[in-house]
């Protein structure tokens, strides 16, 4: 990623030409690519950093349109979010939450799976049923409480897209 903004920088210089202005102008696009380095790791590592960035980036937008026009330019995309990273961010939320739930399935099979053993070894108590239906409980407790986040920002990142 610092290649690719090291590059974008060089783009930047090259495109906004010469004089006090435009040299106050790359100096400023500099320093938004600078502000959004972080932005862009973060939306690399967790999706949901884009919905915290990207009301950052419209201002920075609204405020300094001519410098994010020359970084588009640079980068030939909506900097620093365009619709296909956000389109990314997107997908790779829909991965994540695919693979949580298929992990919080097996182990919750796995926790049923060791009480239904101790009943098979021990017999079926009040007690041991409890912690059986306690288990059942929690497992959909927690799905309840994901499944209404990954709801919340997958909806949030479509708008986002619009």
């Amino acid at each position: 990623m610092t290649g690719g903004l090291v590059w974008v920088g060089l783009q930047i210089a090259n495109a906004a030409g010469s004089g006090a202005a435009a040299d106050a102008s790359r100096v400023r696009a500099l320093q938004i690519l600078t502000t959004f380095a972080p932005a862009l790791d973060a939306v690399a590592r967790d999706p949901r950093a884009i919905l915290v960035w990207q009301p950052i980036a419209r201002a920075a937008r609204q405020m300094f349109p001519e410098e994010l026009a020359l970084i588009d330019r640079a980068t030939d995309a909506a900097f620093p979010f365009s619709r296909e990273r956000i389109q990314a961010a997107h997908a790779q939320w829909t991965t994540d939450w695919l693979a949580w739930e298929r992990a919080h399935d097996g182990e919750y099979k796995l926790k049923a799976a060791m009480i239904e053993a101790e009943m098979t070894t021990l017999g079926s108590s009040p007690l041991i049923r409890a912690r059986l239906d306690a288990i059942e409980r929690e497992k959909l407790d927690r799905y309840q409480r994901r499944y209404e986040e990954y709801v919340r920002v997958a909806k949030a990142l479509q708008v986002l897209m619009e």
